[in-house]
């Protein structure tokens, strides 16, 4: 039980942080492409972890043992999530709008219990689907459909693919750790996506200049680095490490209800009667999974 309430706030923390990523990354990409960004992210978040996993490490005298296994698995998650999932949300978003990017990468849950069921031979129950069912009826209120979904089809199209590969990530996080420490999994899956990053990076800075930063860019690189990055990659990746990756997956709806939020906090964006029946719609759904979880 104890293990099933922290695991929830642990996934809940971490998709708030991401819905409230918004906010601070529309600032900074005034001044940053976003490859670059994406790479500055990996940079700072990798630097704090490492360090983070090496004091771990010296004070319980004891260090992670990876083999040739274990680097592929970790190269492969740092890949298909940190790189491939990131990049195509940015492409994705391009070609479309924000608005189409939220209302399809909401699907990323149905995808992660898709992939638990047949990765991780998780049990696909009536609650799980109706649970599922009822968050995801939830995300399409808050955010709403889209008359202009048809209108970027290149778009949608790469969107779906970030949602997939995002999924995929997590479900193989989960694999990850039956054998390691989720800091562990983090910090080197981090420094995958940095690796794989870094030549796009460097073609981005060769076609864009970057604009004249002040201090509130360079604060604001730094909370995506330390906060939306370390944090919340670390809090997502121990979250599915104490559930099951298709009942992690719900709190993934988290994020567009904070981001909703944020907007009308910090951007005077309108919240309608749809956010609210969408927002307990979405709790609604958590809450069957989690409470029947800890009853069992």
């Amino acid at each position: 039980m104890r293990n099933t309430l922290f695991g929830a706030i642990c996934l809940s923390l971490a998709a708030s942080i991401w819905g409230g990523m918004y906010v601070v990354s529309k600032y900074v990409l005034d001044f940053i492409p976003p490859v670059t960004l994406v790479w500055l992210r990996y940079v700072i978040a990798f630097a704090l972890l490492y360090a983070i996993l090496k004091i771990a490490q010296r004070k319980t005298k004891t260090a992670a043992k990876l083999e040739k296994k274990d680097w592929l698995l970790l190269s492969w998650i740092g890949f298909i999530g940190y790189f491939v999932s990131i990049s195509f949300q940015f492409m994705g978003t391009k070609l479309s709008d924000a608005h189409t990017g939220a209302l399809i990468t909401s699907a990323t849950p149905a995808f992660i219990v898709f992939f638990g069921r047949f990765v991780l031979k998780e049990a696909l129950t009536v609650r799980k689907i109706v649970s599922l069912a009822i968050a995801t009826t939830g995300v399409l209120i808050v955010v709403g459909w889209s008359p202009n979904l048809g209108n970027y089809f290149w778009g949608s199209v790469i969107l779906v693919g970030a949602a997939i590969t995002w999924a995929l990530l997590s479900v193989y996080v989960k694999v990850a750790s039956y054998k390691h420490s989720s800091l562990t999994i983090t910090t080197y899956a981090i420094l995958f996506g940095l690796l794989f990053t870094t030549p796009f990076m460097f073609w981005e800075l060769a076609a864009y200049d970057i604009q004249a930063v002040n201090s509130l860019t360079v604060l604001g690189v730094l909370y995506i680095g330390i906060v939306s990055t370390a944090g919340a990659f670390f809090l997502w990746n121990k979250g599915l490490e104490l559930m099951d990756a298709g009942i992690g997956s719900l709190f993934f709806f988290f994020q567009p209800l904070v981001g909703s939020f944020l907007g009308w906090l910090l951007l005077k964006e309108h919240l309608d009667l749809n956010f609210y029946i969408g927002g307990t719609l979405i709790l609604l759904g958590v809450l069957i999974v989690t409470v029947h979880k800890k009853k069992s």
